[in-house]
């Protein structure tokens, strides 16, 4: 008979249920975002900012490192959440959608619309001047609240369109990257750049020794962040490069998994004494011991740290990034002055009108030319909702704003509003448009 549920179980349970729906970890992004607003729009607006520009130290003595909180979140845990990212690419260029050049040609093609098309049309409202640098902003596409908006029509949606969607998002982050390494860094230096390549040559060195620890690839990790900083790169592609070096390989085989769980099973079932419990059977303790190791054997480090590190990216990291960057002041003079501003505007014109249009014709383009096919079923309508999702920015695009004018804070919080109102504008006209239509295939 199986023992009751202790209480704690039972009051969690609405929470876990809650986080373990598709759209969780965009609601959660979504308030804190509205508490940004309201924080920074409110008479205690001053502690909202004062707060992020919190110093703090670390080490002791002659040996310490200074940083703002906001500095630390973004140059520090974002850095978790590009590892996280990185952990996405290479399983997808490993197994899934980006495995092979004909599964990834849509996607490429949808992406590469999606970053060509909104980024012209930014520069032809901002041709130069200091907010010429923001270029990048509207290329870039919240993976997070485009698959979050995706699952609030439930099992409706067909699955070749959230394949489409995590695929072209995917490729989507791997530009968006490359933007931050190439374009968004300062002057390089030669000693740090050699040591970070010596830190990812070790890295990889254990990938192929066969070390699976995932504290060996966090140690790596932390002084590859450290050099990838002083290097003038952007501290958080360490993330990415090190995700790269992630072992993606099972120890053992599911035939030798499958053998090896009976047995343990088997003798679980023999060591079965009258009045024993696990507490007390050492023959208990033994099979279950060998079933955690076969599990582990069983299992790509990849796939086990991407399942691991997801919910404290999507339930603390981004939440906390939008927390302490969402924040802009919406007050009525300030509001007109930066809803007229070029910055603002080429973002809403890149992500409203660039997003929606370079997705859909590079995918019809390239599906015309016989270099990618449509998915079965999946009809050019809902590509159009879907490319109108990709309009959403957010998270990634509120990242590069940071990167892009982060010694001109007016022109930081007129490409904040131009972000906010643009990916509320994608996200509820692709909700509307994938709602209405009539080619939405249940889930097969």
């Amino acid at each position: 008979m199986r023992a009751a549920a202790p209480r704690i179980e039972w009051a969690l349970a609405p929470f876990r249920r809650f986080a373990q729906t598709e759209a969780a970890g965009g609601i959660v992004l979504l308030a804190c975002t509205g508490v940004a607003l309201a924080w920074a729009n409110s008479p205690w607006a001053p502690s909202y900012h004062h707060l992020w520009e919190l110093e703090l130290a670390f080490g002791t003595g002659s040996f310490q490192a200074r940083s703002t909180l906001h500095h630390l979140i973004n140059d520090g845990l974002m850095a978790v959440f590009f590892f996280l990212v990185g952990l996405e690419i290479k399983r997808e260029m490993l197994a899934g959608e980006l495995a092979s050049l004909r599964g990834a040609a849509l996607p490429l093609a949808a992406a590469l619309g999606g970053m060509v098309v909104p980024a012209m049309l930014y520069l032809a409202l901002n041709p130069g001047g200091a907010g010429r640098a923001g270029w990048g902003v509207p290329m870039a596409t919240d993976i997070a609240f485009a698959l979050g908006v995706l699952a609030l029509l439930g099992d409706r949606v067909h699955v070749g369109l959230k394949v489409l969607l995590a695929a072209l998002a995917i490729v989507d982050d791997i530009g968006a990257v490359l933007l931050i390494a190439v374009f968004y860094s300062g002057g390089i230096s030669l000693g740090h750049l050699v040591l970070a390549g010596s830190l990812l040559a070790l890295a990889v060195g254990a990938n192929t020794a066969g070390l699976r620890s995932p504290w060996v690839y966090a140690a790596i990790g932390l002084a590859l962040w450290a050099a990838v900083l002083g290097s003038g790169i952007h501290a958080t592609v360490a993330g990415v490069l090190l995700a790269m070096t992630i072992p993606a390989r099972t120890r053992i085989s599911e035939v030798e998994f499958l053998r090896g769980a009976r047995s343990a099973l088997e003798d679980f079932e023999s060591a079965h004494s009258p009045g024993d419990t696990v507490l007390t059977n050492q023959g208990h303790q033994a099979a279950i011991y060998e079933l955690e190791a076969l599990s582990e054997q069983a299992q790509a480090p990849l796939a086990r740290l991407e399942h691991t590190l997801h919910g404290f990216v999507a339930f603390g990291i981004m939440p906390l990034f939008a927390l302490a960057n969402a924040g802009v002041s919406l007050g009525g003079g300030e509001l007109a002055a930066r809803a007229a501003n070029p910055v603002t505007l080429g973002i809403v014109l890149g992500l409203v009108i660039g997003k929606p249009l370079g997705i859909t014709l590079f995918s019809w383009f390239a599906v015309r030319a016989g270099l990618a096919t449509l998915p079965a079923d999946v009809s050019w309508r809902s590509v159009h909702g879907v490319a109108w999702l990709g309009g959403i920015g957010f998270t990634m695009a509120l990242f590069i704003a940071g990167l892009a004018f982060s010694d001109a804070p007016d022109l930081l919080a007129a490409a904040k509003l131009g972000i906010l109102a643009a990916s509320l504008v994608a996200g509820v006209v692709g909700w509307y448009v994938l709602r209405q239509t009539d080619v939405v295939f249940r889930s097969r």
